[in-house]
């Protein structure tokens, strides 16, 4: 059995036209059959154009937003059937970096308290034991290459690429096995983009995670994925090695995709 399976996953919305929208007329199909297994400490790259329904399916995965129709399953448990209680609970094993780091924290809370509260989800004693969990909270942001000594500050103050790493370090904190990440890059100077690639490499060595990687970006998927799969208006069109797809890519979108890489 795979770490995370999709099978036949659907995501459809309802699109309603006419008087005060009651008339029912079509259905955006976001999500439309995808199935996927990744194994164990694997990083698998998601690429397709915008609106091809990436982001749409790492929130379905997230549970986030609800199925219309298929399973999701995590380590042998289906996700799909769970309950909202029991998916805040099990969400501790899935946590998600979203492309704007800054829109993703809190203004009004410093980095101690965005950290404080993550960690405390899953080590709930922390919370009562003050040197310890400034222990925690230093360990982690050191991890993700961050100064203890900026923990009292807030995220205005920090550069974009430091509070991404931030938001790296948020999602570490609940100890989770998967990581969806949703352009994590995409907005960042490319010198910087290369910083948290290699951080995030090195954080799926040491800590053994598994990764979902969502990017319109070919060149920093090859860079970072095990495998590749392609999305195309809610479907999988293609799914190999991440060099078979570059090398050797079988769908015609794909290969539109690989003309549209800029070449010196």
């Amino acid at each position: 059995m795979a770490f995370l399976e999709l099978d036949q996953v659907k995501t459809h919305f309802p699109v309603k036209k006419g008087f005060l929208l009651q008339k029912q007329v079509d259905v955006v199909k976001a999500v439309n059959g995808i199935s996927l297994n990744i194994e164990k400490s694997e990083i698998l790259g998601l690429v397709g154009e915008s609106g091809c329904g990436k982001s749409t399916l790492s929130r379905t995965i997230m549970q986030l937003i609800n199925t219309t129709s298929g399973k999701i399953t995590l380590e042998g448990k289906e996700l799909t059937n769970l309950s909202p209680g029991q998916v805040r609970r099990h969400r501790l094993d899935f946590q998600m970096i979203f492309q704007d780091p800054y829109a993703s924290l809190n203004p009004r809370m410093t980095i101690y308290s965005t950290l404080k509260e993550a960690i405390c989800q899953r080590h709930p004693k922390l919370a009562g034991n003050k040197a310890d969990l400034n222990e925690a909270i230093s360990k982690l942001m050191e991890r993700v290459g961050l100064d203890r000594r900026f923990m009292r500050k807030y995220p205005h103050e920090f550069s974009g690429g430091q509070r991404q790493r931030i938001a790296i370090a948020r999602a570490l904190a609940p100890e989770p096995k998967l990581i969806i990440a949703d352009e994590p890059v995409s907005a960042l100077d490319v010198s910087i983009q290369s910083q948290i690639l290699n951080l995030l490499l090195e954080l799926r060595k040491e800590l053994n995670l598994t990764m979902i990687f969502i990017s319109h970006d070919l060149s920093v998927v090859r860079y970072l994925a095990d495998n590749i799969a392609v999305m195309y208006k809610g479907e999988i069109v293609e799914y190999s090695k991440t060099e078979n797809v570059f090398n050797a890519p079988k769908h015609a979108y794909t290969k539109k995709l690989l003309d549209a890489i800029p070449h010196l």
